[in-house]
């Protein structure tokens, strides 16, 4: 396999901006015609541990492999584009990330393997800014204060896209199951320059900095609701990023049904429990989403309509927002 670019973390890291990334990314929706996306593929996976009795096994390594392929033939981005994800929650007591995967691009005139790439770090970009530009859309200008629900990998990427499209906010508030990893967060993005003059620091309370938060983003691998709708302040914007799975919630349905609701994908009502969950129970219909941020970049549909009203934005990952970045990637290098 001839191959222009094998591309690292680093590499990744130093070609990308937030303001660069959420720009490519509005331009790229504002053109999703031209995106050939199917459905992404599921597999689940249980890692069989020699030594453990039948009924451990299950619950032993059990993880989920994802299979994410895109295509474009436009004159603006000519490429194919397959990323590979593997999602193991276990990894965390062995000091490893959740998540690993690679992106493998090629050329869509004549086939041939053009890069591969770190597919978690483009994930984490990716994603981020994906949820900046639904913020950019749906969020008050004035908001002061950011919740960051999760402290994970995603946690300051999301801290850092969400603060470009709105300098002005003032605190970021960071919450995380285990304290102590939400203070090293805090400790972390307060020694970095650019975040200078930002009040950032991590609590135990949640539900007192959702009451008080005007943007709450979730990054987590929950199962079950950790954000409430009666917490919820009006015109708040709520960012739900990390449920994937119909068993994974980060909000209950009240939080739902309280809110204008926003999708990146039409897959998200079927494959996020914040969604599915409630549409199963009949507590909201399919029609409560709004539309995609497709949609709302191409203005078939409205954001936000008054600064009281509660908006929110659930992400489950779609692939045209991975082929436009490992393009924005491949073609800074080239």
């Amino acid at each position: 396999m001839e191959l222009n670019y094998v591309i690292d973390k680093s590499t990744i890291a130093k070609i990308l901006s937030y303001p660069l990334l959420i720009e490519h990314l509005r331009q790229s929706f504002s053109k999703s015609s031209s995106f050939e996306i199917p459905e992404r593929q599921y597999y689940a996976l249980v890692v069989q541990e020699e030594g453990l009795q039948e009924e451990e096994r299950s619950s032993s390594g059990a993880g989920t492999l994802l299979l994410m392929p895109a295509w474009c033939q436009a004159p603006q981005s000519a490429y194919i584009g397959v990323k590979i994800v593997s999602v193991f929650p276990g990894n965390g007591s062995r000091g490893l990330p959740a998540v690993a995967g690679s992106y493998f691009l090629s050329s869509s005139e004549t086939g041939r393997p053009l890069a591969v790439m770190d597919g978690s770090e483009l994930t984490l970009w990716r994603t981020a800014c994906a949820s900046a530009l639904a913020a950019d859309i749906l969020a008050r200008k004035d908001i002061q204060v950011m919740v960051m629900v999760g402290s994970g990998a995603l946690a300051p990427h999301l801290i850092k896209a969400h603060l470009c499209i709105r300098p002005a906010l003032k605190k970021i508030v960071i919450w995380n199951r285990t304290y102590s990893n939400a203070c090293k967060l805090a400790k972390t993005l307060r020694a970095i320059k650019s975040l200078s003059g930002k009040e950032i620091d991590a609590c135990f309370d949640l539900e007192t900095a959702v009451r008080n938060g005007d943007l709450v983003s979730c990054a987590t691998l929950s199962n079950e609701p950790l954000v409430l709708g009666s917490w919820l302040a009006p015109g708040t914007h709520l960012d739900l990023v990390g449920s994937f799975t119909p068993s994974m919630r980060e909000c209950d349905d009240e939080a739902v049904k309280l809110a204008r609701v926003f999708v990146d994908t039409e897959a998200a009502v079927k494959e996020s429990g914040d969604l599915q969950q409630p549409i199963s129970r009949n507590v909201i219909s399919e029609t409560h989403v709004v539309g995609t941020l497709a949609d709302l970049t191409q203005a078939k549909v409205t954001g936000r309509h008054t600064a009281e009203e509660i908006t929110l934005f659930k992400s489950v990952g779609t692939a045209l927002e991975d082929l436009a970045t490992a393009q924005l990637v491949y073609e800074a290098l080239k």
